[in-house]
Parts: structure tokens; C-alpha cells; sequence
């Protein structure tokens, strides 16, 4: 049976001031704590109302689906919620092809990026400071368990481009058609936030501007989402590879 403390805690985790304090996050769903428990991350507690989890007792705490209920974050719980620990940043790695994200706000997105980010091969995902909380429950339930095998960063973004030693690309409504420009097999790729795109500070600092073109014939639409066009451009970038 759940303690209060226990309840506590898991409720406040919804927060990310109390993840930073606690140094905790939440997991649901099957595929998604699978994921984390084959993973480097730690466990801190397992909350199930099955048996099919293979977790030590000291790190399983059997609970009714009431109690299920009553602690999970999704509308319809599934069977178990997960707690586990914040790892320690890990080194970005400078030899491949890095995306940045310049103030994502949508958990859903940064979610979804991250778990693009695991499709294409990109280890490294680079994130401003005001772009969402990989550790928020709607960003690691979005990731669908990528969260494990993608090194998300939090850093200052001008920095990294002035500092790297990589070549930067950033993602403009006006820029070069991705299709037809040339693109490098390493750099940093920057995505924008949602409503106004790249900021100004790091506009200034990216080497090349590209775009993906519009081909409808009525060109009314004012952008993609930032997702879909992270998923075009990755898809561009990998196929120039395989070409090659």
C-alpha cells in the first residue's frame, strides 16, 4: 500500500523543480520502463499491479489499480509506474551530426524529436535552456523508452556554435532548399521554437540557412511543425549518406 510520503513524492515529480531537487523522474507505460530498465539508467522505485516486471522486491512495490490510478499522470494508466533516477550529463560528442533545439516549449515535440533523434542515428541532442524538460512525463512518454539511447544536453546554444569547431545549419521559412544544397556529413543542425523559429542571437551565429520547400500549388500553409520538419531534413541528411 502506497504511504503518504510515497504519494508525495510521485505527485510532486510532475514538477520539474522537485525532479531537480529529488534528482527523480517518472516512467509509464510497458515499452517505455522496459526501455529504462534495459538502459544505464537507475531505478529508484517500481510501482506495478502485475508481477511481470523482473525487479528485485526492495524496488517493486505491488499496488491496486485504485492505487494505480491515483498516482499515474496519463488519463488511462497502464499497469505500472516507474521511477527513476537523473543520470549525470554526459559529454557531447563532436563527430557526427548534433540537433539543436532553440526553445521547443511543446513536450509532445521534444518527445517526438527525441525519439526521431534514436531513428536516425543522432546520439546528440542539444537543447537551450528554455526548451522543454526531457525529464517532464509528457516528453518521456512521447519518446516512447529513445529517451535511453539519446544524450540529451542542456547548454548554451551560442556558445556551442561559436566554440565547436562545427559547421551550423540552421532551419529558415526562406532558406536554401535542402534538397538541392549541399550538406555536410557532420555539423550542428538548430530547430526553432514552435511560433517564431530561431532566435535572432543564434540566427546571426548559423553558417547556413536551409528550408524545405512548399509544393503545393495554393502555398498558404505558415510552417510545419517542428517535429515533422526535424523528421524531413534528418531524413535528407541520412539519405545523402547512403548515397555516398
Amino acid at each position: 500500500m502506497l504511504s503518504k510520503n510515497q504519494f508525495k513524492l510521485i505527485a510532486g515529480l510532475k514538477q520539474k523543480k522537485q525532479r531537480t531537487a529529488n534528482q527523480l523522474f517518472v516512467a509509464e507505460g510497458k515499452k517505455v520502463i522496459l526501455e529504462l530498465l534495459n538502459s544505464d539508467f537507475q531505478l529508484h522505485q517500481l510501482y506495478t499491479t502485475t508481477s511481470e516486471y523482473k525487479v528485485s522486491d526492495d524496488m517493486s512495490t505491488r499496488i491496486t489499480p485504485k492505487e494505480l490510478k491515483r498516482i499515474s499522470f496519463l488519463k488511462t494508466p497502464q499497469a505500472a509506474l516507474a521511477i527513476f533516477k537523473i543520470p549525470e550529463p554526459k559529454p557531447i560528442e563532436l563527430n557526427g551530426l548534433i540537433v539543436a533545439l532553440d526553445n521547443v516549449r511543446d513536450p509532445g515535440n521534444l518527445g517526438t524529436i527525441i525519439r526521431l533523434c534514436d531513428w536516425f542515428g543522432i546520439r546528440d541532442l542539444v537543447c537551450s535552456s528554455e526548451t522543454a524538460d526531457c525529464y517532464n512525463p509528457k516528453v518521456v512518454q512521447a519518446s516512447m523508452g529513445s529517451l535511453a539511447r539519446v544524450n540529451v544536453t542542456y547548454s548554451d546554444l551560442e556558445v556551442l556554435l561559436k566554440y565547436s569547431g562545427l559547421s551550423s545549419l540552421g532551419t529558415f521559412m526562406d532558406g536554401s532548399n535542402i534538397f538541392t544544397t549541399d550538406l555536410p556529413q557532420k555539423g550542428i543542425i538548430v530547430f526553432g521554437n514552435e511560433a517564431h523559429g530561431i532566435s535572432e542571437p543564434l540566427e546571426n551565429l548559423v553558417q547556413q540557412k536551409i528550408g524545405i520547400p512548399r509544393f503545393g500549388s495554393i502555398q498558404l500553409t505558415e510552417s510545419l511543425n517542428v517535429a515533422n520538419a526535424m523528421a524531413i531534413v534528418m531524413a535528407e541528411f541520412k539519405r545523402r549518406t547512403i548515397e555516398k
